[in-house]
């Protein structure tokens, strides 16, 4: 695990020192070493976060036995040593006995996209052909790991980062106005943009390849869609079968992910994902006890640690709460512009860094059970919104618009009692700690005039956004369950749940490794019809009959409670005076980005307590705080 950066082209005489001071950037991503290379046109450097193979042999840039190939990387290969054992069979001798290596020789002797086939791991990786003076750049199947490029004056610079690239890049760098709407739509930036102009991300599966000119040249190593289609063309007749097959695949997925030479640990929650990546480990473990830690804030709504300490009990694990606290997430608030070097609206940023932070202090690896939700169906857009928006479509219009103008706008004061009284109801949908917010969007989805998707999914509406096009909307789908969960994994996963957990971790030098977005598991979950996936208000179906063999069973039958702090409450409290700083001085409104008139009325409605616009808020005070903070302000544009 690390970060990388270089460049390719004719860009300069010195290029190691300037990929060595691009990769200096990312220092928060490998604390444990450094290394730089550069031959004809390309300059290649790493900071190293050492967790397999911490001799000198795992050191970066690497260079093939046969001399051809040079790479850098980023990440884990899972089942290297298994790839390792097939190359050792065709006489080819290690020096050492990181994943690095392990890639690069693959690399020489099956060529580049055979190699990364075989991978099963999490990646960002960069390989130059010596012989061919070409340089290519490669990201892993869910975009677990970044990677950004920029080409100017025919050469192309990268970074695991935006920082990394900004720091090389001559010239000015303009803000894409196109990114900031979307920004605000759906809280974060969909690949392949970025929130400047002429800097991309290369998508998940994603290759790019450049020539001794210069010209990048884009393509697919691994396609998404073509995988889903693979998958769900196979479809059969035994959902009990796939979930046997299911609970083999994810022990075996997470027993690969236990490889590490420094201290490893799980996260560990109230929920049924992290619960089984939890229990697998501890049963691959054997008599080793796993760590596992839960984090607690006093004013989190869904408490998960009593929960936590009951699942962690019931398997046996070596168990710690660490509690956060509200100073210290005051304090990390302003931290956010420089740990997101790019705006990014999700609230649960914050826990999540404040948690790997902590976990940091123990443990150097830690497994997660993101995904779980993406890959089947657990979140309330897909057991409740999708249901919503296929029963309404039958209603008689004035109801729809009475029942959807009574949602959206009925006062929070009125609604939040209902939410308790719910909150009582055994019924998956209803017991949420976010239950008026859910109504809210209801409401939107009884409107109409947009996909179930996006009703559930946007925050600011697009009239709120002035002359600023519509954020790019391919993938946005009609409301059918199977259409939703392809854009979760095309986008959500790698731009949204992804970017918080690889930012939020490796500020702090935390490698996160994510079972549940195994190649195997994803393919069982595509093959799942989509009422075996969700049915009658409860999600994630399959996960939950593997779960039964495995964990309490109030935990099986748990509704999901979400990550998010209490903003709504620290919006009008401790953070309100920042708040009222940025809002005041908008750079959002002064340039035209948004509605002076709506940010007015969503920001005086938060603050009396009328509405709670926590989540519309969010994404544009952190648009604010990057402005404010000077991110990028040498090279921005006016």
């Amino acid at each position: 695990m690390c970060g990388i950066a270089g460049l390719f082209g004719p860009a300069g005489p010195d290029r190691e020192h300037l990929a060595a001071a691009m990769a200096e950037t990312l220092r928060h991503r490998g604390p444990d070493g450094h290394g730089s290379w550069a031959a004809g046109h390309v300059g290649l450097a790493q900071r190293r976060l050492a967790v397999i193979d911490l001799s000198p042999t795992g050191r970066q840039p690497m260079r093939s036995a046969s001399a051809r190939w040079v790479v850098v990387f980023n990440g884990e290969i899972y089942n290297h040593l298994e790839l390792r054992a097939e190359l050792a069979r065709s006489g080819i001798t290690f020096r050492g006995t990181s994943d690095t290596e392990t890639l690069v020789e693959a690399i020489d002797a099956w060529g580049l996209v055979e190699a990364l086939r075989r991978c099963n791991g999490m990646f960002a990786v960069a390989a130059y052909d010596t012989a061919a003076d070409c340089l290519h750049l490669a990201r892993d199947r869910c975009g677990e790991k970044p990677l950004y490029w920029c080409r100017r004056a025919r050469t192309v610079y990268f970074a695991s980062e935006l920082r990394g690239v900004r720091v090389a890049v001559p010239g000015t760098l303009d803000i894409d106005e196109q990114s900031v709407a979307a920004l605000l739509r759906w809280s974060f930036i969909p690949h392949p943009f970025t929130i400047y102009r002429d800097v991309f991300q290369l998508p998940p599966g994603g290759l790019l390849t450049i020539d001794a000119e210069g010209a990048p040249r884009q393509s697919l190593w691994w396609d998404l869609d073509a995988e889903i289609a693979r998958a769900r063309g196979s479809r059969g007749n035994d959902p009990g079968g796939a979930v046997a097959r299911l609970s083999t695949d994810l022990r075996e997925a997470v027993r690969q992910r236990l490889i590490s030479d420094v201290p490893l640990g799980a996260f560990l929650s109230g929920g049924i994902d992290s619960g089984l990546v939890a229990a697998f480990a501890q049963e691959a473990l054997g008599a080793a006890r796993l760590r596992t830690f839960t984090v607690t804030m006093p004013e989190l709504e869904a408490d998960e640690g009593i929960v936590a300490q009951r699942v962690a009990s019931a398997l046996g694990t070596d168990h710690e709460t660490l509690e956060l606290g509200r100073a210290e997430a005051f304090e990390l608030v302003r931290s956010m512009p420089t740990i997101w070097d790019e705006p990014f609206g999700d609230p649960s940023m914050l826990p999540t860094a404040m948690m790997c932070r902590a976990v940091r202090g123990h443990v150097t690896v830690c497994l997660s059970g993101d995904g779980g939700d993406e890959l089947f169906a657990g979140y309330n857009r897909h057991v409740f919104g999708l249901g919503l928006a296929r029963r309404s479509a039958s209603w008689p219009a004035p109801l729809r618009r009475a029942l959807s103008g009574a949602a959206r706008h009925a006062p929070g004061a009125l609604l939040e009692p209902l939410g308790r009284v719910a909150g009582r109801v055994p019924h998956t949908a209803l017991r949420s700690p976010n239950l008026v917010d859910k109504i809210r969007k209801a409401g939107h989805v009884l409107h109409g005039g947009q996909s179930a998707w996006a009703a559930l999914a946007g925050l600011w509406a697009e009239a709120d956004l002035g002359s600023i096009p519509h954020p790019p909307s391919s993938g946005v789908p009609d409301d059918d369950l199977d259409a939703v969960l392809r854009t979760d994994l095309a986008s959500v996963v790698p731009d949204q749940m992804m970017v918080k957990v690889d930012r939020a971790s490796m500020a702090s030098s935390l490698e996160v490794r994510v079972p549940m977005l195994d190649p195997r598991v994803m393919d069982i979950a595509w093959s799942l019809p989509a009422d075996s996936l969700a049915k009658g208000g409860v999600g994630k179906l399959p996960l939950r009959r593997v779960a039964a063999d495995v964990l309490p069973a109030d935990v099986v039958h748990r509704a999901k409670h979400g990550f998010d702090p209490p903003l709504a409450q620290w919006l009008r409290a401790g953070l309100r005076p920042w708040a009222d700083e940025l809002v005041a001085g908008s750079e959002a409104v002064r340039r035209g980005w948004v509605s002076a008139e709506s940010v007015r009325t969503t920001w005086a409605d938060h603050r009396s307590g009328r509405r709670n616009h926590e989540h519309r808020l969010w994404p544009l005070l952190m648009l604010e705080a990057w402005l404010d903070a000077g991110a990028g302000r040498p090279t921005v544009g006016p």
